[in-house]
C-alpha cells in the first residue's frame, strides 16, 4: 500500500511508515497536482495547509485512511470522508503543551507589547518611555474552551495570579472545580467580565464567527484577545474595528481565516491581511505545535494510526464512535472477538442475509459497545469485499445490500462473565454466533449454529459438518495429515447422539481447494468449508 505524505512531519514518523508502506513524500502540491496524483494512494497525511476537500475525496479512488498531524481536521471535509468510506485520524494529544505554551506566550506578549519593543530596539530605537504595558496579576482572565489546551492555559495563567474564568457548555462542574477555575454559564457573562480572551474552541458550524460586532460590543473596553485555535472563529471584520475604535487595546494571533502560504520565500509572497497592518496586532505564522517536541509527537503518532488503519486494526478516528485511547486498549480483545465472529458467516454459509443483531452481554454492560457492532460488521463485509471494508464503512456496505443492523444488551449469564452473540437472520433460517473472552484477552467461540464449543479462533480453520458416527475423526484427521496439514487443535461438538456433529479443526497453513474437495467427499462429511481469521 502507498501513503503519500502532504506536509512535512517528523523524519521517524515517514521511516516508521516506511518500515510497512511505500511511501512518497511530495511537499507543496497545489490542488490540481495533488488530484492528479492521489488516485494512486491508500492513504494521505497532511498538517495544516493541504485540504483534503470532497472534490479531492472523490478522486481519491483508492483512499483509505487521510491523517491529519495536529488536533483538529477543520482542512479535512469529514462528512465528504464518512460518505467515500475514508478513516480521518488526527493527533489530539501530541501538540497540546506546544500550543498551551505558545498561547501563554502570545498572552504576555499582547500585555507587554514584548514584539513591539524587539522591533524598535533592531531599529535602534530604545526610547522605553513609549512601551508601557500591563501586569497579568490580577486581571481576569477569560478562557473559551475548556479542554486539553484550554485546561493546561488555565492553569498557567492561575500560576501568574489572574482570576480565570472559563466558558465551555460542554464540560461539567467537577471538571471546573479540579482546575480552581470559575465556571461562566454564558457567553456573554465571560465577555464582560474579561481583561483577556484566550480562544481554545475547535472550528465548527456553531464557533465560525463565534466572535462577531455584537460580541466585541458587549466586552469590557480594553479587552486583549489571544486566539491561538482556528481562524474564522473570530470575524477579522469585526475584530479590525475592535482594534481601531479601542474596543479591544490588542490582539496576538497564531492563526487566520485564510492564511499566507508558509513555504513561500519574502520575495514571492503576495499575501495582504488589514490585520497585519495595525500596531497592536501580534501574528505568528501557525506556530502552535512548531515545537522540536510537538513535531516529533504528531510526527509519529499520526504515522502510527495510519499505519494502523492500513493493517485494518481499530484507531481513535475523528469519525467513528469517540473511544479514547485507554478505553480501545480495554476493548480491543472484545473487538476482535466481535470482527472475527462477524467474518465466519459468509464463509461458511450461503443464502441473503437479511439482519444481523450484536448482543453484548455481562461485564459489557458497562462499556461503550458501539465500536463492537462496528467490529462486528467489518468482519461480516470483508470475506465478500475483501480489503475495501473498514470501520468507517462497514455499516453503510451493510446497509447497501439490505442487511438490516440492530444492538442488544443482555444483563444475565450463567456460565460466562461476558459474551457477544451474533444473531443472523436470512430467508431460510436464524443462526447464533457466540464468543467469550477469558482472563481478559484470550478469545474463544463458544457456540457455532447451536453447537457448543470451546475454541480458539487461530488464522486458518478447517469447519465441517459430519453424521455423528465413530471413525469420523480418524478419516478427517488422516485425509489432512495425508495431504501435509499439520493439526494444531481439533474440537468436536454435537447435540444429539448419533445425529451431526460440526469441527473445527485448527491447521498450521490455509487449505487448498483441491484438499477441501477431498473432505468433502469423504463418506459422512456433510459440509465443509474454510475459515481464515
Amino acid at each position: 500500500m502507498k501513503v503519500l505524505v502532504a506536509e512535512r512531519i517528523a523524519d521517524d514518523g515517514v521511516e516508521l511508515l516506511r518500515k510497512e508502506l511505500e511511501v512518497d513524500v511530495k511537499i507543496g502540491l497545489d490542488p490540481a497536482a495533488l488530484r492528479e496524483i492521489i488516485p494512486a494512494y491508500d492513504g494521505i497525511i497532511v498538517r495544516s495547509a493541504t485540504k483534503v476537500t470532497a472534490e479531492l475525496l472523490e478522486a481519491a479512488g483508492n483512499l483509505k485512511v487521510a491523517g491529519r498531524a495536529g488536533t483538529g481536521v477543520d482542512n479535512i471535509d469529514v462528512p465528504a470522508a464518512t460518505k467515500k468510506g475514508v478513516v480521518v485520524v488526527n493527533t489530539p494529544d501530541g501538540n497540546s503543551m506546544a500550543a498551551a505554551e505558545l498561547a501563554v506566550g502570545l498572552v504576555y506578549s499582547v500585555f507587554r507589547n514584548i514584539p513591539q519593543a524587539y522591533a524598535r530596539v533592531k531599529n535602534h530605537d530604545f526610547r522605553r518611555n513609549q512601551i508601557k504595558g500591563f501586569e497579568l496579576n490580577g486581571k481576569v482572565a477569560g478562557i473559551v474552551g475548556l479542554g486539553r489546551i484550554g485546561s493546561l492555559v488555565a492553569e498557567r495563567l492561575k500560576a501568574s495570579n489572574m482570576d480565570v474564568a472559563a466558558f465551555d457548555p460542554y464540560v461539567g462542574e467537577e471538571r471546573f472545580r479540579s482546575l480552581g477555575v470559575r465556571r461562566c454559564e454564558s457567553l456573554d457573562e465571560l465577555l464582560g467580565a474579561a481583561d483577556l480572551i484566550s480562544i481554545h474552541m475547535a472550528k465548527t458550524e456553531q464557533t465560525t464567527n463565534m466572535f462577531d460586532a455584537p460580541q466585541f460590543a458587549k466586552m469590557k473596553k480594553g479587552v486583549r484577545i489571544v486566539n491561538a485555535a482556528r481562524g474564522g472563529i473570530i470575524n477579522e471584520k469585526a475584530l479590525y474595528d475592535a482594534l481601531v475604535d479601542g474596543t479591544v487595546a490588542g490582539a496576538a494571533l497564531d492563526v487566520l481565516q485564510k492564511e499566507p502560504n508558509f513555504e513561500l520565500a519574502p520575495d514571492k509572497q503576495e499575501y495582504q491581511n488589514p490585520l497585519l497592518d495595525l500596531d497592536n496586532v501580534i501574528y505568528v505564522p501557525h506556530l502552535g505545535a512548531s515545537t522540536q517536541e510537538a513535531q516529533y509527537n504528531v510526527g509519529v503518532q499520526i504515522a502510527k494510526q495510519v499505519a494502523a488503519v492500513l493493517r485494518g486494526e481499530m484507531v481513535p478516528a475523528v469519525n467513528t464512535p469517540s473511544v479514547s485511547t485507554s478505553q480501545l486498549a480495554e476493548l480491543k480483545p472484545y473487538i476482535d472477538l466481535a470482527e472475527k465472529l462477524g467474518s465466519i458467516f459468509f464463509q461458511v454459509q450461503t443464502g441473503v442475509l437479511r439482519k444481523i443483531d450484536v448482543k453484548c452481554s455481562g461485564d459489557l454492560l458497562e462499556k461503550d459497545t458501539r465500536v463492537i457492532t462496528l467490529a462486528a460488521l467489518k468482519g461480516l463485509m470483508g470475506p465478500i469485499l475483501e480489503d475495501n471494508v473498514n470501520f468507517v464503512n462497514a455499516e453503510t456496505l451493510a446497509s447497501a445490500r439490505g442487511i438490516t443492523v440492530s444492538e442488544t444488551k443482555g444483563a444475565n449469564l450463567e456460565k460466562y462473565t461476558n459474551l457477544i452473540t451474533l444473531t443472523f437472520t436470512t430467508d431460510e433460517r436464524v443462526e447464533q454466533i457466540s464468543g467469550t473472552v477469558f482472563a481478559k484477552e484470550e478469545i474463544r467461540v463458544v457456540d457455532f449454529f447451536g453447537y457448543k464449543l470451546d475454541f480458539e479462533p487461530t488464522p486458518n480453520v478447517v469447519a465441517i459438518q459430519n453424521i455423528d458416527r465413530p471413525g469420523m475423526i480418524g478419516k478427517i484427521g488422516t485425509a489432512l495429515g495425508d495431504a501435509g496439514y499439520n493439526i494444531a487443535a481439533m474440537q468436536w461438538s454435537r447435540n444429539r447422539k448419533g445425529e451431526k456433529a460440526v469441527a473445527f479443526v485448527s491447521v498450521d497453513s490455509l487449505l487448498t481447494d483441491a484438499v477441501l474437495s477431498r473432505l468433502r467427499e469423504i463418506d459422512g462429511v456433510i459440509k465443509a468449508s474454510k475459515i481464515r481469521f
